[in-house]
């Protein structure tokens, strides 16, 4: 397995060691030595999975403090773009953000830490996308940043994508009050 530090501090990108031969492949998708290792060093308590078709953008979501969740990521079959922003006050990278091109394909996966928001969008129909948390999902705790607001200047490579209501109410950035505070 490789892990690579992005630019962002904190934010990791994943590729594991496929095995593969004609009956197919085999990849360690988790270590948790080797996680620690890169200083990430949390329990995972929660395990979720989405099923997506084209076009569908899912973000930019979080949870506050004290439901904040880090999370693994990774797709299972399909395609995303996958993008996060530090909402970490403090942060000298704060309201800048990242994105990484998960697939099947690929089977790279992405460590998106407590004080980023996440989203993604899928590029091929019937996406699987699955994510490790480290916290339990709590609604009241639940908080979004607006997927297209200009002050991010993000790319998502799509015109007119299929929201979630609460994802088109979501507010911009700068309306946010975030409770993350960089360390």
């Amino acid at each position: 397995m490789q892990i690579i530090e992005t630019q962002i501090p904190g934010l990791l990108e994943i590729i594991p060691k496929v095995f593969g031969d004609e009956r197919g492949y085999f990849y360690e998708s988790y270590n948790k030595e080797l996680f620690q290792n890169f200083g990430v060093n949390f329990e995972f308590v929660q395990d979720n999975q989405s099923l997506s078709n084209k076009g569908v953008l899912r973000g930019l979501h979080f949870q506050n403090p004290p439901f904040a969740q880090g999370k693994l990521v990774r797709v299972i079959q399909g395609a995303v773009m996958d993008v996060v922003v530090d909402i970490r006050l403090g942060s000298p990278t704060y309201g800048k953000h990242h994105k990484v091109l998960l697939s099947g394909e690929n089977k790279l996966m992405f460590w998106v830490p407590p004080g980023f928001a996440h989203g993604f969008v899928t590029l091929e129909d019937q996406t699987i996308f699955s994510y490790k948390c480290t916290n339990v999902y709590n609604k009241e705790s639940e908080g979004s940043v607006l997927w297209n607001d200009p002050a991010l200047g993000i790319d998502w490579g799509i015109e007119d994508p299929l929201l979630s209501e609460k994802d088109l109410q979501a507010r911009p950035l700068a309306e946010l009050e975030t409770q993350f505070r960089y360390a």
